[in-house]
């Protein structure tokens, strides 16, 4: 009380300094808390920033273990039904095939009438020609069935091969279509004449075209791909000795590159050493299921 009546018998020039003085320090106060409080909310937005990323990352790797631990159930289900499971299979014999473990097993119930190593897809992925999608190089999983039986199986490339190899290359493809020549080097044409991939000249020369060691023709520094049916694009002694026939493209067969079986190589079919398909070709009846896990 004693303050504030002196400060009421102060001159009012004085008065009015020391009140101008005390709302500066307020405002002073004030400007320093509403500083500390944006901070603070920066901070706290920072914050739930980060936690919301967390959260994502969290969700989204729960989603992919789920996904991962849903396959290994059906994986292990598929795996327990060929195993012990149905009736039919008590009596018939199966094939089971494991995509990581990279190995057969013929079995007759709990019997194994053979096992060995594989070699299964790589996984990778090819950009098709217009860009808008891939091939994925896997051996599929599920329940097929031996359709039919090969022996001395003859290799037809897909376009992929093709594909594959003029990018490895860094050369262009160019497709042969019948009855739509190509004009080559030397004012030649080539063509399309029956079963063969020919070349004509200028002086009525006829070459029937021969595909190199890699199975393939370059003409004029493109990668040619012959049409289907034609000789050029037929190989034998590249799917080993026999093959057994899943259907959709699939099929366990031999290789001319036995290094290869074990690892996950293969554009989605499952290899075998040639004395392994062999055995099989002789053991395994068309019809038989496989079950691929």
């Amino acid at each position: 009380m004693k303050a504030y009546a002196l400060r009421q018998n102060l001159p009012l020039t004085v008065r009015t300094a020391y009140f101008l003085r005390l709302g500066g320090c307020y405002l002073g106060v004030l400007a320093v808390l509403m500083a500390l409080s944006a901070v603070l909310l920066v901070q706290t937005a920072a914050v739930y920033r980060r936690y919301d990323a967390a959260r994502v990352a969290w969700e989204g790797g729960l989603e992919n273990l789920e996904n991962a631990r849903r396959s290994a159930v059906v994986s292990g289900q598929m795996l327990r039904a060929s195993e012990q499971g149905s009736a039919p299979l008590q009596h018939r014999a199966y094939l089971v095939i494991s995509i990581a473990e990279r190995r057969l097993w013929y079995k007759q119930g709990e019997t194994v009438l053979m096992t060995t190593r594989v070699a299964t897809g790589s996984g990778k992925t090819l950009l098709r020609e217009q860009g808008a999608s891939v091939w994925k190089f896997e051996t599929p999983r599920g329940r097929l069935v031996v359709e039919s039986k090969e022996r001395n199986p003859l290799w037809v490339p897909p376009d992929w091969f093709y594909l594959e190899e003029a990018r490895k290359r860094k050369l262009p493809l160019v497709h042969l279509k019948p009855g739509h020549p190509l004009a080559a080097a030397g004012r030649s044409v080539v063509s399309v004449e029956g079963a063969e991939v020919t070349r004509r000249f200028p002086d009525g020369r006829r070459q029937i075209m021969q595909p190199s060691k890699q199975h393939l023709i370059i003409l004029d520094g493109r990668v040619l791909v012959p049409p289907l049916g034609t000789n050029q694009r037929r190989f034998d002694k590249v799917l080993g000795t026999h093959r057994l026939n899943l259907g959709q493209g699939y099929g366990l067969h031999g290789t001319n590159l036995p290094e290869t079986v074990g690892r996950a190589v293969s554009h989605g079919c499952v290899r075998l050493l040639n004395e392994d398909i062999a055995k099989l070709y002789e053991m395994v009846p068309v019809g038989t299921p496989v079950y691929l896990y």
